[in-house]
């Protein structure tokens, strides 16, 4: 009877500190998940880490824009931001000097170009109110783009005078989407064909000097003034008369 009872009490408290494992919180067998983001994205760190956007980068950073750009997203999200980001393959097909010949105002047009002040996923492209304003266009203004969707859900982009795809989203949630673009995009204002320059007004015909015009010798109108060839004639009729009278007193002389 005692085996029995030391048996029933081994039992008892194996049961117990199996109860007891098992009432453990679940939380505590999973395994942690991914932190959560600390704060606002930063749009420089999201090109960097995609690792070929070294040439936009550094345009943002010339500019400023990164700056701006990464200021205004830890300030408000607002109705966040979409970053088209050119890959450095897309600015080596640019014809050489393109960049330079340009403006520092002109860069950062260029730059404000390929940011649109609104978030869009790639499904709210579809329902895009075309022209999209860009963050050069201000509140209404130039610089803007054309954007659709084709039956592959595949995005285009056109500015007028260059066309592209989106390709990889680097980053598609609220408040920035960041897409790669194999090609820059060129603002019709800074690279479209600009309209021939007008030839100046031809010079207008100067009156005589004194400001006015020649009137006809007083005593008889223009149309009464003997012409070139009469008053020829007159002078040489006067000549010959003098003439006449000249030769006639020598000969009254010689007699």
């Amino acid at each position: 009877m005692a085996a029995a009872a030391r048996t029933t009490s081994l039992l008892a408290a194996a049961l117990a500190a199996f109860l007891a494992l098992t009432a453990v919180p679940a939380v505590l067998c999973q395994a942690p998940g991914p932190a959560a983001p600390k704060g606002p994205p930063n749009v420089t760190a999201i090109l960097e880490k995609g690792g070929q956007y070294t040439t936009f980068i550094r345009l943002m950073k010339s500019t400023q824009q990164d700056t701006q750009l990464n200021s205004q997203l830890n300030n408000s999200f607002g109705s966040g931001y979409t970053v088209f980001a050119p890959t450095d393959n897309a600015f080596a097909s640019l014809k050489p000097g393109t960049l330079n010949k340009l403006s520092q105002q002109e860069q950062v047009s260029l730059v404000q170009f390929h940011v649109l002040p609104e978030f869009y996923s790639l499904d709210s492209f579809e329902t895009a109110s075309n022209p999209v304003r860009t963050q050069a266009s201000g509140s209404n203004g130039p610089y803007t783009l054309n954007i659709t969707a084709d039956s592959n859900s595949q995005v285009n982009v056109s500015t007028g005078v260059v066309a592209t795809r989106l390709g990889t989203a680097l980053r598609a949630t609220q408040p920035l989407a960041v897409y790669s673009v194999d090609t820059v995009l060129l603002p019709n204002e800074l690279f479209g064909v600009k309209p021939p320059v007008s030839a100046p007004p031809a010079p207008s015909k100067k009156p005589a000097k004194g400001g006015s015009i020649a009137e006809a010798p007083a005593g008889g109108s223009a149309d009464s003034a003997p012409s070139g060839a009469a008053a020829r004639g007159a002078r040489v009729t006067g000549w010959s008369s003098l003439a006449s009278l000249l030769l006639g007193a020598a000969a009254c002389t010689l007699l």
